[in-house]
C-alpha cells in the first residue's frame, strides 16, 4: 500500500471538544431542548475491538480498532477508516459526528460514522496491513453492511484497503457485495472520479465563495497545508484553474515560491521522494509559518486543530477553505470571524468525497456505472447547490458560513429524529 504522508501533528484542543462546542452553538440558535441536544451529541452505537497481528517475522503485536455510528436517522452510517498512531475513541466520535452533519448538508441519505485503528501504517508491510484490515473488518462485521454502515478510505488507508474490506465482508456473507465500501479500485466496483472527489469539492466550494465577493480564482494566491490525498489533488486543481499556488507543506516541512510553484514538477518531485521538502526552485517553510502567509486563500488540508486561538490570530488570508476535518478549533473560529476572515467549513468544503462515495454506492447497488463526465458534473451541481443553500441561510439569518452549514445539517437530522419518533 502506498501511504502519502499528510498528517501534521496537532497538540490543540481535542476534536470532540470542538465538535461538541459547535453543536452547542447551533442547538442554541435552533432553540432545541436539552433532551434533543443530548440525542444529537451522543453516538448511536460504537465498538472497540482488539486486533492481534502476526508480523512477517513471526512476532505478535496487538492494536485497538474503533467504529462509531454517530447517527443513522437519515440512512445507513457513512464514514472513513483511518490508520494513524493517534487514533482514539474521542477522535473517532468527533469525526463520526462531523460526518453526520456533512451528509445532511449536502442532502445525502446517510448518517455519520467513522472508524480507525491506532497504527502507523508506514511501519508495516503490505501483507501485515492486509491482515490488520481483514481482522478489523471481521471484528466489526455485525455493525457494517451496504444498508448499515459503509466504509471509505481516510488518512493512512486507500483503495486497496477498501478492496480488502469488501472481500472480507463478501467472503463471510457468501457472495460479492461491492456496496459495503466505497473508494475501491475500479476493477472492484469503484467509481470514476472518487480518488479526487474531495479535492474537486474543495475547488468548487472555493470558487463559489470567491464568486460571492466578485473574485475570480485566476486572481488569487493559495497556500495548502497538507499534501496527502486531499491537498495534493487540490493543489493541482487550483493551479489548473489559474490560481497561483505559492506554498504547500506536508508532515516533513514545506516549500514556498512567491511567484508560484511549478505544480506539475512538484508532483513529480513528491512521487520520487515522498515529500515536498527539497523541491528545487522553492524556499523551505514550516507548517506554522505557512498558516501565516500573506495569501488570498488558505487551505488547511492536514489534520484537526491546526488553526487555534494563537495560529488563527496570525492568518492573513481573506478566505480559509477547510480541506481537512476539523482543522479549526472553536476558539480559532471566533478569532477568524472577529477578524473578518471568511471560512468555508469542512462539512461543506470537503464534502465532495462523500458525495462521490454516494454515487459509487448507488452505482454498485444498481450494477450500472456512470461516465467520469457524468460524475464530475453531478458532483459540481451538488457542491454548488449546497454552497448556495448555506450562503443563503448565512445571509438571511446573519450567521457565519460554518454556523449556517451546521444549522442546515443539524436541523435536517433533528427533523428526521422527530418525524421517526422514539421506539418503543
Amino acid at each position: 500500500m502506498t501511504v502519502t504522508g499528510s498528517s501534521i501533528t496537532s497538540t490543540h484542543p481535542s476534536p470532540l471538544a470542538t465538535a461538541h462546542a459547535q453543536l452547542s452553538t447551533v442547538v442554541e440558535i435552533l432553540g432545541y431542548d436539552e433532551g434533543l441536544h443530548r440525542m444529537l451529541a451522543t453516538p448511536r452505537r460504537e465498538i472497540n475491538v482488539a486486533i492481534p497481528l502476526r508480523r512477517d517475522d513471526g512476532s505478535t503485536e496487538l492494536f485497538t480498532g474503533y467504529r462509531v455510528q454517530h447517527n443513522i436517522s437519515r440512512g445507513p452510517g457513512k464514514g472513513g477508516l483511518r490508520y494513524a498512531p493517534g487514533v482514539d475513541p474521542d477522535e473517532v466520535r468527533a469525526l463520526a459526528m462531523w460526518m453526520t452533519w456533512k451528509c445532511a448538508v449536502v442532502d445525502l441519505p446517510y448518517g455519520g460514522a467513522k472508524g480507525g485503528v491506532a497504527i502507523d501504517p508506514r511501519q508495516y508491510s503490505r501483507a501485515e496491513l492486509e491482515r490488520v484490515t481483514r481482522r478489523y473488518t471481521s471484528e466489526i462485521m455485525p455493525m457494517i453492511g451496504p444498508e448499515r454502515d459503509i466504509m471509505a478510505p481516510d488518512i493512512g488507508t486507500d483503495e486497496q484497503t477498501m478492496a480488502w474490506v469488501m472481500d472480507t465482508y463478501s467472503v463471510n456473507q457468501g457472495y460479492t457485495i461491492p456496496a459495503v465500501a466505497t473508494g475501491k479500485p475500479l476493477a472492484m466496483g469503484g467509481s470514476l472520479g472518487r480518488a479526487t472527489a474531495t479535492s474537486r469539492g474543495v475547488l468548487h466550494a472555493a470558487r463559489a465563495c470567491l464568486a460571492d465577493s466578485g473574485v475570480d480564482l485566476r486572481d488569487v494566491s493559495v497556500a495548502v497545508q497538507g499534501f496527502g490525498k486531499v491537498g495534493s489533488h487540490a493543489t493541482r486543481f487550483f493551479a489548473e484553474a489559474g490560481a497561483r499556488v505559492v506554498a504547500v507543506s506536508d508532515q516533513y516541512g514545506g516549500v514556498l515560491s512567491v511567484d508560484g510553484l511549478d505544480v506539475p514538477a512538484l508532483l513529480d518531485h513528491v512521487a520520487a521522494t515522498g515529500s515536498v521538502v527539497g523541491f528545487a526552485g522553492a524556499d523551505p517553510i514550516d507548517n506554522t509559518a505557512l498558516l501565516a502567509l500573506d495569501v488570498d486563500v488558505l487551505v488547511p488540508a492536514a489534520v484537526e486543530g491546526v488553526l487555534d486561538e494563537d495560529t488563527a490570530a496570525s492568518v492573513k488570508a481573506r478566505w480559509v477553505v477547510e480541506g481537512a476535518n476539523g482543522p479549526t478549533t472553536e476558539a480559532g473560529d471566533r478569532v477568524l470571524g472577529d477578524r473578518g476572515i471568511i471560512v468555508v467549513p469542512d462539512i461543506l468544503a470537503n464534502a465532495g468525497g462523500v458525495v462521490v462515495s454516494y454515487f459509487e454506492w448507488v452505482q454498485a447497488n444498481q450494477a450500472y456505472w456512470w461516465t467520469e463526465r457524468e460524475i464530475e458534473e453531478r458532483l459540481e451541481q451538488r457542491m454548488l447547490a449546497s454552497y448556495a443553500n448555506v450562503a443563503q441561510v448565512a445571509r438571511v439569518e446573519g450567521l457565519s458560513l460554518r454556523d449556517a452549514a451546521l444549522t442546515i445539517g443539524v436541523r435536517r437530522v433533528a427533523e428526521a429524529h422527530q418525524i421517526r419518533g422514539l421506539y418503543p
